[in-house]
């Protein structure tokens, strides 16, 4: 089975406007984590990155803010960043656009209800969407891809393998998926707080996007 943990430039290079990495100074790296907040998993995860002071941007489907606004709050307030992820986890590529448009501004809505937004920031489910539905959402977001996929999801991967093909594939200005959900639970609690004692130990920071 072919999977892909680093984005190909050729991908980057067809979708340019879409943002895949940041540019910086230094060793700074950018971890997401996508379809949370859930008690099962996201709790544990803010109790990762606190030990390494680390800070991370999450990508909230906005259903889960709604049913879980308190494990919301608590990313909040020890300095993380919430951002959009379509209300229902829509697939943009089988989904009509008005109603694409109108599942990610009900789910902006969620998130600035918990997190004043000075910037809209985006990431389609599955990365799956349209070119009209971009175009439709960039005046008003900045849409965030990715340039290291964890693959944590993968039930058929192992998380030593999860682990290792993150760290290979991973550099400075790298933006980072992983995955606060059930699915993703195995393996995510074994790679995330080894690649965040790998990263720190080299001296990198965890910043939000």
């Amino acid at each position: 089975m072919l999977r892909l943990y680093k984005t190909p430039w050729l991908l980057k290079k067809l979708m340019p406007r879409y943002t895949w990495h940041r540019e910086v100074q230094g060793k700074q790296l950018f971890l997401t984590f996508d379809d949370g907040p859930i008690p099962e998993v996201t709790p544990w995860v803010l109790e990762q990155l606190r030990k390494y002071g680390a800070k991370a941007t999450f990508f909230c489907v906005g259903d889960n803010l709604y049913k879980h606004p308190e494990i919301a709050n608590g990313l909040v307030a020890e300095g993380h960043l919430l951002a959009n992820h379509t209300y229902h986890h829509l697939k943009g590529w089988n989904t009509a656009m008005q109603p694409y448009l109108d599942n990610t501004q009900r789910c902006q809505q969620e998130v600035e209800k918990l997190q004043q937004a000075n910037r809209k920031l985006f990431r389609p489910p599955y990365g799956r969407i349209t070119r009209a539905q971009g175009r439709q959402l960039q005046p008003n977001y900045e849409i965030i891809m990715w340039d290291v996929l964890t693959n944590d999801y993968d039930q058929s991967l192992s998380p030593e393998t999860c682990l290792r093909k993150s760290i290979k594939y991973t550099q400075s200005g790298s933006i980072i998926v992983f995955h606060d959900s059930l699915k993703a639970k195995r393996n995510m609690m074994y790679a995330l707080p080894r690649f965040l004692e790998h990263f720190n130990r080299l001296g990198y920071t965890f910043e939000t996007l």
